[in-house]
């Protein structure tokens, strides 16, 4: 039985802003990619009924961590519906590689991982479907990391359809700062008026982040890496950041990149994958 689990990061290729609603929340068009890098979840089975996350992480109290409000969701979903004999519980370890508040999916996606891994060490039994909508309660990107396929997102991003886009290389970049999404997502100079479009329109046509001229203006380490990067190749922010990514056809191409890459700039090259490390692992198509 499986007791390492990846945690992948993901991209959005794109992301366009086509509205707010009364409630405040954006509407939006984004795909999903994920990377074939991230953390590592080590999960072994308890037998009572106590969840120990076993690498705390600095600034973040139990109580308010994914992996651990991802477990006890689980836990007392499985309770209620009385789909285990008895309740049990974990040791959680993390291995963490993916930068907090990045914009590459960390927290949403050690979430998943974790809901994915207790239903199947804990025999509950449950379907994608049913994962993604306690996913959905803890993170709205949560649900795409459960499904595991990339994906076309649309309303506030709950709206997903399987999507195919090339699996390229990336240089992934952190500019060393944290970007609090609604710092984005409250500034007044955000465009909010893209044009709806289908899929097949968006695939065809440049990508581009409606989030990333905030991101330079606010932050300018976002902008000295940008700048640097679009030297050499097509390069965009992710998400609502911090981390930037270029885009190259090789892995070679990538790493000649980051090999040159100034001092200051942290990174890693991984490839774009469309169908998650996670994923694969449970299906026996990979082994860890």
């Amino acid at each position: 039985m499986i007791h390492q689990w990846p945690s992948p990061a993901k991209l959005n290729l794109f992301l366009y802003i086509t509205g707010r609603r009364a409630d405040g929340y954006h509407q939006l068009q984004t795909l999903f990619q994920f990377l074939d890098y991230g953390d590592t979840l080590t999960i072994t089975p308890r037998q009572d009924d106590n969840i120990h996350l076993l690498t705390p992480i600095d600034g973040v109290p139990d109580e308010q961590n994914l992996i651990v409000r991802a477990a006890r969701l689980l836990q007392h979903y499985c309770a209620e519906h009385a789909l285990v004999t008895a309740v049990r519980g974990a040791d959680i370890r993390i291995e963490k590689r993916l930068p907090m508040g990045g914009g590459l999916g960390g927290g949403s996606s050690n979430a998943a991982t974790v809901l994915i891994a207790l239903n199947e060490l804990w025999q509950c039994g449950l379907h994608d479907d049913q994962l993604a909508e306690i996913g959905l309660t803890l993170g709205a990107d949560v649900p795409v990391f459960v499904r595991g396929h990339a994906a076309f997102a649309e309303g506030i991003g709950e709206q997903l359809q399987p999507a195919y886009p090339a699996e390229k290389w990336y240089l992934v970049a952190h500019p060393g700062v944290s970007i609090p999404t609604p710092l984005i997502f409250n500034d007044p100079e955000l465009k909010r008026n893209t044009p709806v479009r289908p899929l097949s329109a968006l695939l065809q046509a440049p990508y581009a982040n409606d989030c990333e001229p905030i991101a330079r203006k606010r932050f300018r380490e976002v902008e000295q890496l940008l700048s640097w990067l679009l030297q050499y190749a097509p390069s965009r922010l992710t998400g609502t950041g911090a981390c930037v990514f270029a885009e190259f056809d090789t892995e070679i191409a990538a790493l000649q990149v980051l090999n040159q890459a100034p001092t200051w700039l942290r990174g890693f090259v991984a490839r774009g994958v469309n169908v998650s490390p996670l994923h694969r692992i449970r299906s026996g198509q990979q082994e860890l």
